[in-house]
């Protein structure tokens, strides 16, 4: 599982250096693409079949699969870290990110993802007075014990 939450930038080069604990968790050969809500996704090799393998399944016929997929392969590359750490990005993902120089990666559960920092701002100021309705409404009759 990824979490947590990391500032960092990107160089003129586009490379950009994963945490530590991420590059552990994602071995080395990794999938990025784009993402909703303009961020990045990373998934490791894994997940990315895992996820594949759903899409699959998804009858082509039917005009919203076949453009969530133009839109979700299209910008996929397969990626290794270099000797430092460091991901290439290449500058169609960061230009649909909006990444300029400063940018936060998060830990998301299944995933990576990489926000420019003004679209983290936005995302977060955007949402927080909807969060208690939003987790209510996705737990509801979920009994979490003793544990909560």
């Amino acid at each position: 599982m990824f979490m947590g939450e990391y500032h960092h930038t990107i160089d003129d080069k586009g490379r950009l250096i994963i945490p530590a604990k991420f590059r552990s968790e994602l071995g080395t050969k990794f999938v990025l693409t784009r993402g909703l809500e303009n961020c990045l996704y990373v998934y490791q090799e894994k997940e990315w079949n895992d996820i594949t393998a759903k899409i699959k399944t998804l009858p082509f016929t039917k005009k919203d699969v076949r453009m969530f997929t133009r839109f979700f392969f299209s910008g996929a590359t397969e990626c290794e870290f270099d000797s430092q750490g460091r991901v290439c990005i290449t500058s169609p993902l960061v230009s649909y990110a909006g990444i300029d120089k400063e940018c936060i990666v998060i830990g998301a559960n299944d995933r990576i993802e990489i926000w420019s920092k003004e679209s983290w701002e936005k995302m977060l100021n955007e949402n927080s007075d909807k969060l208690e309705d939003t987790a209510e409404k996705l737990f509801e009759g979920i009994d979490f014990g003793e544990t909560l």
